[in-house]
């Protein structure tokens, strides 16, 4: 089960502030800070919603292009090792290095 808000391909945060007695979050991914708040699971996502909307049509009045969250590259750092072995399964099974990490990282994630 995850505690991420999803809309218009943004991710955000779901926290619980016991001083304020609400909840809150942030979308995450991208660089710019963008939070809401709701004092229910409802006013939250509407909030989200909302900031996401917001920010959308800011972008646009401002002839800005939004931040995307995920552009599809990323860099991880692994062992010597198992770059290796990754990089000798791609050779034998005929494929890229992306393409083998791909695969890897989707047949880890599948539902």
């Amino acid at each position: 089960m995850s505690n991420l808000l999803s809309y218009q391909n943004y991710n955000g945060t779901v926290e619980y502030s016991k001083e304020d007695c609400c909840l809150y979050g942030k979308v995450i991914g991208i660089k710019s800070l963008l939070s809401y708040e709701g004092s229910s699971v409802q006013e939250l996502e509407q909030d989200f919603q909302r900031v996401i909307d917001d920010y959308l049509e800011d972008c646009k009045e401002r002839n800005i292009a939004p931040e995307q969250p995920y552009k599809g590259t990323f860099n991880v750092r692994i062992s010597p090792e198992l770059h290796r072995t990754i990089a000798v399964y791609a050779i034998e099974h005929g494929k890229t290095l992306n393409a083998a990490v791909e695969e890897a990282i989707g047949y880890m994630v599948q539902k």
